[in-house]
């Protein structure tokens, strides 16, 4: 028990200690809020603002003045506003002077709040109200004033020669702005932007961004925008535009089908040429001598009207713009004969070959699938079962097999009787040696024989199976048949 205690006396000492810390901080906290004020105001120039301030609780505590400071975001502390109430309020010289006063009048040492008229961008910095206070001395608090001014923004594109060195391709500009504003590019060109900013006689900022890349035919035409964020705006605002690349004319000409052969008419060929600015001349030429008769130009085409073999030369095509000159050339081949041309029917022909090669390959591997299946199918356990023996029980067995034609020509006594069911045939040869006589060589019993005895070296039924009519010779059938209509038991069997 008495550790229990102890134990209870060391965490309330724990506590007592936090309590007094709490304590402490809430009372420090409480005297560093008993003067009001708000954070921050936000005024645009030309605008009247207030800034209000309070002192809250002053029971137990003796006002005795308040001050207004204020602190611009560059130079010195001034008192712009003081209060007494003995002696008044007054306003020391400032650059605030003439446009500051109390919001009451008279002033309200609790509710001293003050507003400033026709607020200029310099006007920014921290206003800070002071009150002197006794017992407990001087107490405040800040006010951040932050003029807002919504810049007037713009951009363009820049046109640039292709060269190998970089240059400026676009610039924005974000001008007059308060706070400064953030510029972005967007776009696909492989370049970076610069930017810089100036602050300007009221305290507005102007920033100027500029995107610089090695300009080439290639991105001449390509998308780009500048995006400015500013805080007085609602939203981004982008200014999209598209760059602007100067280069010489490339030159391409189209229309030669290497099939120029003699007698051939009206073949054409087309100076294709492009370049920033516009071409302006287009020149046609030979490599050696004049123009055959047969060449008709006429802007950027060159038509022959026959080919002869004045044509079997080189042509040349000249374009010009203002930054330089581009060409291009075609060497012409006449022929004595025509080449022939690939016509719609090749294309058919190829066409259905190929159609009749995919045909064929689908039913091949139709075929192998079907094959490969049926294999799998009989690779498998058979699926017939055959019927099960039938017992042969019936009095019926025993008839005679009238369809076999062997057994009516025999006599009766040789004539095969299936008197009993179906039993295993007995090996025979064993029996024998079972006995301790010698084995013979000699072939064995056939047990599938329809009598049962199938001796080579026997003909004859064994004694014991031979019924004779020697006793009662009436009974003896005559002529060896046996009426069908008339009954008959076999024999006894002996074993």
């Amino acid at each position: 028990m008495s550790r229990h205690y102890a134990g209870d006396c060391h965490g309330s000492s724990r506590n007592t200690g936090l309590v007094i810390l709490v304590t402490f901080l809430f009372i420090h906290g409480g005297l560093g809020q008993r003067v009001k004020v708000e954070t921050e105001v936000l005024s645009y120039p030309g605008q009247t603002v207030n800034l209000r301030c309070s002192f809250n609780d002053p029971s137990g505590i003796q006002l005795t003045q308040v001050t207004w400071i204020y602190e611009p975001v560059e130079g010195e502390r001034v008192n712009i506003a003081v209060y007494h109430p003995n002696f008044g309020a007054h306003f020391p010289e400032t650059p605030q002077k003439g446009r500051v006063t109390f919001v009451t009048n008279p002033p309200s040492l609790p509710n001293p709040s003050i507003q400033i008229s026709d607020v200029k961008m310099s006007d920014e910095g921290k206003y800070i109200c002071e009150f002197a206070t006794y017992p407990s001395g001087n107490e405040l608090g800040t006010t951040s004033l932050i003029m807002l001014a919504k810049p007037k923004n713009t951009a363009g594109a820049v046109t640039a020669v292709a060269g190998t060195k970089p240059a400026v391709v676009a610039r924005c500009q974000s001008a007059n702005g308060r706070p400064e504003a953030l510029i972005s590019w967007v776009t696909t060109a492989n370049g970076n932007a610069s930017t810089v900013s100036k602050t300007g006689a009221d305290n507005t900022v102007t920033v100027v961004s500029e995107y610089l890349l090695v300009p080439t035919a290639a991105d001449n035409g390509k998308d780009i925008s500048c995006v400015v964020t500013h805080r007085t705006l609602t939203k981004p605002e982008s200014f999209p535009m598209k760059l602007a690349v100067e280069y010489p004319p490339k030159v391409t000409i189209i229309g030669y089908d290497n099939n120029w052969y003699i007698g051939r008419t009206n073949v054409e060929l087309t100076c294709q040429a492009n370049g920033n600015p516009q071409p302006l001349t287009v020149k046609w030429k030979i490599l050696t001598g004049e123009m055959p008769d047969t060449v008709v130009l006429k802007e950027n085409k060159l038509t022959v009207l026959k080919v002869d073999e004045a044509v079997n030369t080189t042509f040349i095509c000249e374009v010009k713009n203002r930054l330089g000159t581009g060409k291009e050339q075609v060497t012409a081949l006449v022929r004595g004969t025509r080449l022939p041309e690939k016509g719609a029917t090749t294309g058919i022909i190829i066409g259905a070959i190929i159609g009749v090669i995919i045909i064929l390959a689908a039913i091949g591997s139709g075929i192998a699938m079907y094959r490969r299946r049926k294999k799998s199918m009989s690779d498998g356990p058979p699926t017939f079962q055959p019927p099960p023996p039938k017992k042969t029980n019936s009095s019926t067995d025993r008839l005679i097999n009238v369809h076999d034609p062997v057994v009516e020509n025999r006599p009766l006594q040789e004539q095969y009787y299936n008197t009993q069911s179906a039993e295993p045939v007995t090996d025979l040869d064993t029996y024998q040696e079972e006995e301790g006589e010698a084995p013979k060589d000699r072939v064995h019993y056939y047990s599938a024989a329809p009598s049962g005895w199938d001796d080579p070296e026997h003909n004859e039924v064994p004694p014991p199976y031979l019924y004779t009519y020697a006793d009662d010779p009436q009974a003896a059938p005559q002529d060896g048949v046996v009426n069908r209509g008339d009954s008959f038991v076999s024999a006894a069997m002996f074993v």
